[in-house]
């Protein structure tokens, strides 16, 4: 081993490359997962135990000497290429391509400016919430199977706290901190523990909204809801509403529009029904007001909250959720039109 050490040192020293590309077969020949120095280590331990230290040495010295030759020889081809000029026109315009944005980016931004038109502003708050603002405060009783392993995904360290399971809990924050008038939207990330598949994923994206004040009722839901449907997909979506249940809300209900995807007939995405639930909405639960300090005497308020995953699946005729989450260039070039 020692002798193929010294031959590769010489080698090394006496090395000179004209252009990056001799430079690179250098580094791949002694650098390389199958170079020269990787199967020097990989033979390293039959050498014995005596002469480890020194021989280790020597194995290092060579590794050095490979990697200080390839600075020293790069620095002086790009010095080179800088003073003899070379053919690259650097006026001319770049051959990359031009990057565009996220789908769930476009609705969301989309999402809030729709709600913004009507006097909802932006709040955001933590993705890892404690106990109190993610379930507590939100009415959810301690035996609720969305405190269990199934949905959440606990803080192993501190189980109080986890990663947020809905953008509710900024609700929450808003409230404990604000008197009403309130009228917000909460756009964010958000985690449960589900399996991955077309309609469903593990990290996906909400908009919640909050609208607290004195007598509001909900008539005042139905028909914010219904600008919002009609302004974000079009006037002739069909919307209808359906009596369903959530801890913080009372009454609540789901609102679905009719699947653009299938035009009705029925698909995957809206489970061979002709309708796609895109939020679930309610009056706010008196015990929630309360919780964060708000008279339920004198105020009253509604809420809601949407995927934007499913609803850009629905805007932009996507068929399987996973597209958002894969970076996959030929996916996402068909949306650089969008804004």
């Amino acid at each position: 081993m020692e002798e193929k050490i010294a031959s590769y040192l010489k080698e090394v020293a006496g090395f000179s490359a004209e252009n990056l590309e001799q430079l690179e077969a250098f580094r791949i020949r002694f650098l390389g997962k199958k170079g020269l120095v990787p199967a020097l280590f990989a033979d390293f331990k039959t050498v014995a135990p005596e002469d480890r230290k020194a021989m280790g040495q020597r194995l290092n010295e060579l590794k050095t000497a490979v990697q200080e030759k390839i600075v020293a020889l790069k620095e002086g081809l790009d010095q080179k290429g800088e003073v003899t000029g070379s053919k690259l026109d650097v006026s001319l315009p770049s051959a990359g391509t031009l990057g565009s944005r996220h789908p769930l980016s476009i609705v969301r931004n989309e999402i809030i400016d729709i709600f913004s038109r009507i006097g909802f502003t932006v709040s955001e708050g933590p993705e890892i919430e404690d106990d109190f603002h993610n379930f507590t405060a939100l009415n959810f009783p301690e035996e609720h199977p969305a405190r269990d392993m199934q949905d959440t995904f606990f803080i192993e360290k501190d189980p109080d706290l986890a990663l947020r399971t809905h953008t509710s809990s900024v609700q929450v924050r808003v409230m404990e901190h604000s008197q009403p008038p309130i009228r917000t939207i909460s756009p964010g990330r958000v985690f449960r523990n589900e399996a991955i598949s077309a309609r469903a994923h593990c990290i996906f994206h909400q908009i919640e909204g909050l609208y607290v004040d004195e007598h509001v009722s909900f008539t005042d839901l139905k028909q914010t809801l219904f600008y919002f449907a009609r302004e974000l997909f079009s006037e002739t979506t069909k919307i209808r509403f359906r009596p369903s249940y959530f801890p913080f809300t009372e009454p609540s209900a789901e609102m679905d529009v009719s699947c653009n995807i299938c035009g009705g007939e029925g698909c995957n995405i809206c489970k061979y029904t002709g309708w796609v639930e895109i939020l679930g909405c309610g009056m706010v639960d008196p015990n929630v007001l309360e919780s964060c300090g708000i008279d339920s005497n004198k105020y009253t308020g509604f809420a809601f909250g949407m995927g934007i995953e499913r609803i850009t699946m629905l805007k932009y005729q996507v068929n399987d959720l996973r597209l958002f989450f894969e970076n996959d260039v030929r996916f996402l070039n068909q949306f650089k039109s969008a804004r």
